[in-house]
């Protein structure tokens, strides 16, 4: 035979979730005379080389970081779990990745998206509580693509959430190949963003973010009526048609507006804007009212960096959201036929949610 077994390659630990393991790798000889070409190497592929955790050490040191153990206790921490002494869980380890998830994070801001297509996005400024010499935010933005799954588009870290931020945002978005402007764009009432979105995709359509313009309103009311109060603006957006939707906002005007002028001058000025779902298939209401894919998503961020009491860089902030954020994409809810998205695209028109030549017919 050409090649033979030539006893075990030295015993390493390999560190598993119940502790270390002794493992030894087979060695073989290829008979092969050395100075002929082609001579047969073995490597495993369970044991490949340099291995030192398993695949699943290798995720549930990221996975506790990011959950909340700081750096300093991961020795700790992991004792309980793997033993004491292990190797290469110590707080070094933990530096070395965050480099590694920063360098993602630049190769993934610099992506190509000439061959991506998305129909919404859903965009928000996000505030951390860290202490830094200026509050961070997040300028995030996700995006629904033609097939109906949710992605994050954009994570950057802005000086607020200034006209000049956004726009610097978008326009890279634009030259890195997003051409097709997306049909509707959701957020609050960051007037930064709306400037910039008309500037680089004039075309996009906007709905303001129901959640967002309710809190607004109830600050503006006493705690008292604050309960019935909501009750009415529930009904707003949750009437089945635009017709219905329209009564209802005149009715809160009309019970508010005297006594509390505030209020419904809040409500009032982005009317249309707060509508503008209703020319969108029904199917996907529930999804472009409010921007809680991002209000969801980041409070896992908010809740990592209040378990944090030293001070964070800006990188490692906006680092640390992109890799909560990865993990949480794959959770998504897909947009509910999204086949409907294909007609929204062609400019196929809605009326309360249904396509215009089914309303005739």
């Amino acid at each position: 035979m050409r090649v033979t077994r030539n006893g075990y390659l030295p015993e390493r630990e390999i560190q598993t979730g119940i502790g270390p393991v002794p493992a030894k790798a087979p060695r073989i000889r290829d008979r092969q005379p050395e100075d002929e070409s082609g001579r047969i190497r073995f490597r495993s592929s369970i044991l490949p080389p340099y291995l030192r955790k398993t695949k699943s050490m290798e995720e549930l040191i990221p996975w506790l970081y990011l959950k909340g153990i700081s750096t300093g206790d991961f020795s700790e921490a992991l004792a309980a779990l793997v033993g004491k002494d292990a190797p290469g869980l110590s707080a070094p380890t933990i530096s070395r990745l965050k480099t590694i998830w920063q360098d993602d994070l630049k190769q993934w801001q610099k992506r190509d998206l000439s061959n991506k297509r998305y129909v919404y996005i859903w965009a928000d400024g996000i505030y951390c509580n860290v202490r830094m010499e200026e509050r961070q935010c997040l300028l995030v933005i996700i995006g629904a693509t033609k097939d109906g799954k949710k992605e994050l588009l954009a994570l950057e870290s802005g000086f607020r959430e200034s006209e000049l931020s956004w726009t610097e945002l978008l326009l890279d978005l634009k030259h890195r190949g997003l051409k097709a402007a997306p049909e509707l764009a959701i957020g609050d009432g960051a007037l930064g963003f709306w400037k910039a979105l008309t500037k680089v995709y004039h075309n996009t359509r906007r709905q303001r973010c129901w959640v967002h313009k309710t809190a607004n309103v109830l600050n503006k009311l006493p705690k008292s009526i604050q309960a019935k109060a909501k009750e009415k603006l529930h009904q707003i957006w949750m009437a089945p048609d635009k017709a219905e939707a329209e009564k209802h906002f005149d009715d809160f005007i009309e019970i508010y507006e005297a006594k509390y002028p505030k209020a419904a001058k809040c409500l009032k000025k982005d009317r249309d804007v707060l509508l503008t779902f209703y020319d969108f298939p029904a199917e996907h209401w529930r999804h472009i009212r409010t921007t809680n894919p991002i209000e969801s998503t980041f409070s896992s961020v908010r809740l990592r960096t209040a378990k944090v009491r030293s001070c964070f860089s800006s990188t490692t902030v906006v680092t640390m959201a992109f890799k909560l954020c990865q993990s949480a994409q794959k959770r998504w809810q897909r947009l509910h036929r999204s086949e409907r998205l294909a007609e929204v695209i062609e400019g196929i028109k809605f009326i309360n949610g249904i396509e215009e030549n089914r309303n005739a017919a």
